[in-house]
């Protein structure tokens, strides 16, 4: 089993400047496994900064939906780490992906976080994950918003407990807790 470092914080804390120094201590080859989706020209501003930011010693993967499946095809030996950036975005797309079904959100979405915990201790390459704390802040005031909140904190809870390290960030300073 290969490491796997779990990385939170707030948006705009630094966490994802803080995964990739990380990551880049294995070495390179590396994989940069990306969640998001560009749906507007905000977003693909965003990703193009993310991209300059890293350079080209990371081959830039996407995968919305099916992260399990991603990092298992990662996992051949190619690459020293893989940082995936990010599972709040991972968790936001699979609960649009999945919305108007008649099964339990909630527990559709954690079996996927509960198996992507079980790839996690599969792998043979080390894995950084990064994700949103999103729980510290006001109680939404519409039902979705609540649900994606409870999610987010059961996932992180549940991929935390999974990492062999956990570090929060916050105004760009990392915290080691596990």
């Amino acid at each position: 089993m290969a490491r796997t470092i779990f990385i939170t914080g707030g948006a705009r804390s630094g966490k994802s400047v803080f995964a990739e120094k990380l990551t880049l201590e294995f070495g390179s080859a590396l994989c940069y496994l990306a969640t998001a989706q560009t749906l507007d020209s905000e977003m693909d501003e965003r990703v193009k900064r993310h991209r300059e930011r890293r350079g080209e010693q990371w081959q830039t993967l996407e995968e919305p939906l099916d992260l399990s499946r991603a990092l298992q095809g990662c996992d051949d030996g190619r690459y020293q780490a893989i940082l995936v950036d990010c599972v709040t975005l991972w968790l936001s797309n699979l609960l649009f992906a999945h919305q108007g079904t008649t099964e339990d959100l909630e527990e559709r979405i954690l079996a996927d976080v509960r198996h992507l915990a079980e790839r996690l201790r599969e792998m043979r390459t080390p894995v950084i994950l990064v994700s949103n704390e999103v729980g510290m802040g006001i109680v939404p005031e519409n039902a979705l918003a609540r649900l994606y909140r409870d999610i987010a904190g059961r996932a992180n809870q549940l991929l935390a407990a999974a990492a062999d390290e956990v570090h929060v960030v916050i105004s760009g300073i990392p915290l080691r807790l596990k």
